[in-house]
């Protein structure tokens, strides 16, 4: 997979200037920039659509009888588990709309955005209010499972729901997204907020999340940007745990709002999930796929 770009028009001035090392840095850097504060301008526009939760639906299936179901021979399938999306800081699930068509498109029908309150202070009790919606779920639709796609906030609530609150039943597979899994030290000021506290190194939620966790079934798929400005230091969006099933994904040149949006991401998403149910690994244990 990669991650292209148009050229800038600024490409010679920055080589002629700096060190042709620097200048390509430069150059990613000024690109991956130019790519959040555009979808930071298109999800400005589409955050309004995403405040309610969204209305949810079991797709019916065809009567014993209907013209669909005649002629047919139903043989058992394995089905793949609905996806439950899972949103960052600050956020809804408006900032997963593209990643929603791009599942839908290849046949993941079954997908919920699901948000929390703008006011949640404390990532365990989002963690609580997370297993009751995945309850529910598995018994709208019948299924024993969920995978779960978490951006950055997002991601942490999954993993402490899936740690330590008996989650590893319910999830298959945890995919995340520049989420700080040892905490980031990004923007100092915001301390303010409790659930910032949170995800700073050494907060008590990360200290439980360090502790040993024998026998957890769920298998973990976190991608990492390197130009993700709000992951400090970048390796904090990896997890690393050893008693974790754990694939750390590194993504090269795009940055934290990026990371739900991109086609290349939405990919590798879809290639994490389809390998649970065969149980084959996209990359290896550790280092993972780059994203280039």
């Amino acid at each position: 997979m990669k991650v292209t770009g148009a050229a800038l028009p600024l490409l010679p001035l920055c080589r002629r200037l700096l060190p042709s090392r620097l200048a390509g840095l430069s150059l990613a850097l000024l690109k991956a920039t130019a790519l959040e504060l555009a979808i930071l301008a298109g999800h400005l526009l589409l955050y309004p659509s995403g405040i309610t939760q969204e209305r949810r639906t079991t797709p019916a299936l065809p009567a014993p009888d209907s013209p669909d179901s005649r002629g047919t021979t139903h043989l058992p399938t394995e089905t793949n588990p609905p996806v439950v999306l899972l949103h960052g800081f600050i956020d809804n699930r408006s900032v997963f709309v593209l990643l929603r068509r791009s599942l839908a498109q290849h046949g993941r029908h079954q997908v919920e955005s699901l948000n929390y309150s703008p006011l949640t202070c404390d990532i365990r009790t989002a963690a609580e209010l997370l297993g009751r919606h995945i309850e529910e779920i598995c018994e709208r639709t019948g299924s024993r499972q969920v995978d779960i796609v978490g951006h950055s906030l997002g991601g942490l609530i999954a993993r402490y729901y899936v740690q330590c609150l008996g989650g590893d039943l319910r999830v298959r597979t945890l995919v995340t997204l520049g989420t700080p899994h040892s905490g980031t030290s990004v923007v100092p000021l915001a301390n303010a907020h409790p659930i910032v506290r949170q995800m700073r190194p050494g907060s008590p939620v990360l200290e439980e999340l360090a502790r040993p966790a024998p026998g957890c079934r769920t298998h973990f798929v976190s991608f990492w940007s390197d130009l993700d400005h709000l992951m400090v230091p970048l390796e904090t969006a990896c997890i690393d745990h050893p008693d974790l099933m754990a694939q750390n994904v590194r993504v090269s040149g795009i940055g934290h709002l990026a990371l739900p949006v991109h086609p290349a991401v939405a990919t590798g998403i879809r290639q994490a999930l389809d390998s649970a149910g065969t149980g084959a690994e996209t990359a290896p244990r550790s280092g993972g796929l780059t994203v280039a």
